[in-house]
């Protein structure tokens, strides 16, 4: 396994935005670059109700992110990706969820995990402005917040969960929150998640992925 980063380190800025790294599914080659670009979200293949949440969102055209990052995640693929704070990452990856829900079965098809109850809620909030005309249904499970409450929203079925690890795999210990039908799965802030204890909780869940995370923020890592 690669080493992992050490506490406090950062990425090198001048990558951001520039960089975006594929996993291939033959293991053969970790990484391989993504270079297609969609200068507008109607480019994209979007349903026409997401589109419609992205723009009432305020988005007229997409960030250098969100070209590159939006299109690989709808095909299914694992992808790592990397911009620097307020290029549009989270609406990236909500708007690749969005897309492949089907929202027809209510239970959990994607779970996103975050390193603070502030990040979490703010994606929660993202996920349901994006998924508007949707009908969306996200909850956020972090601490602070009511156990109780957890269960009885999981137990009413939701599309998507965004928690912190602490109480996410809480409500899985629980068997609050089932995992069965989870197809989708982000790791936000990924350097954060890997360095802040987080790392055995992750592990357990995504040991193929989170190998591969290890090793390209270890080739990036200054």
């Amino acid at each position: 396994m690669a080493g992992l980063a050490p506490e406090g380190s950062q990425f090198n800025a001048q990558q951001y935005d520039s960089r975006m790294e594929l996993v291939n599914a033959d293991g053969q080659d970790f990484f391989t670059s993504y270079d297609e670009v969609h200068e507008s979200f109607d480019a994209m293949g979007l349903q026409e109700n997401l589109l419609r949440g992205i723009y009432a969102y305020g988005f007229e055209k997409p960030s250098a992110i969100q070209q590159r990052g939006i299109v690989p995640f709808c095909k299914g693929l694992d992808v790592i990706q990397q911009a620097q704070s307020g290029t549009g990452k989270t609406a990236t990856f909500c708007s690749g969820i969005l897309q492949q829900l089907d929202y027809s079965l209510v239970e959990c098809q994607a779970l996103v995990l975050a390193p603070t109850r502030e990040l979490a809620q703010q994606i929660e909030k993202v996920m349901r402005a994006l998924g508007d005309y949707l009908g969306v249904k996200v909850h956020a499970c972090v601490g602070g917040t009511s156990v109780r409450e957890d269960q009885r929203i999981l137990s009413g079925g939701v599309h998507v969960v965004v928690g912190t690890p602490g109480r996410v795999f809480d409500m899985l210990r629980r068997q609050s929150l089932r995992p069965d039908c989870i197809k989708m799965f982000v790791l936000d802030e990924a350097d954060e998640m890997l360095s802040r204890g987080f790392k055995d909780q992750v592990f357990a869940f995504t040991p193929g992925f989170i190998e591969k995370i290890e090793l390209f923020l270890s080739s990036i890592i200054c």
